[in-house]
């Protein structure tokens, strides 16, 4: 497992990249499976939020646009939007995250996962790579 991810390590603390997905610089990931993409939120997201207390997610069959917010992330630190890097259509929320919210705390990268979308393309340049996401926290 240990060369699937990359471990950042900064002064705030650690964080995990997957090497498997790729991420926004709002702090989103992505899962591209043919003409679907999963959405959630980095480990660095979730530990910069605390522990997320309640999400709103978006109707299926909403279409949605680039850089749209698709959901709402409410901690007990702060209120955070989640926003798409890609154009589509809803297909799938994570209903689990209305009743288990914190499952964006616990395992972000698996159930913690956030929207499904179908997709009729994407600009793979918009996103980074795991090792250029991981050159980014390791910054901040």
């Amino acid at each position: 497992m240990g060369e699937q991810q990359i471990i950042v390590r900064t002064k705030l603390g650690e964080y995990l990249v997957r090497k498997d997905l790729l991420y926004t610089a709002k702090d989103e990931w992505v899962r591209i499976e043919g003409d679907v993409v999963t959405l959630g939120i980095t480990d660095y997201a979730q530990k910069k939020l605390k522990y997320i207390v309640n999400v709103e997610l978006p109707e299926v069959g909403k279409k949605v646009g680039v850089d749209d917010a698709v959901a709402t992330l409410e901690s007990v630190k702060a209120v955070a939007e989640v926003y798409t890097p890609v154009e589509g259509d809803v297909i799938e929320v994570n209903e689990e995250l209305t009743e288990k919210p914190d499952l964006i705390n616990t395992d972000p990268y698996g159930r913690g996962w956030i929207v499904k979308l179908r997709v009729s393309g994407i600009d793979k340049n918009k996103l980074l790579s795991p090792e250029d996401y991981a050159d980014k926290i390791s910054k901040e």
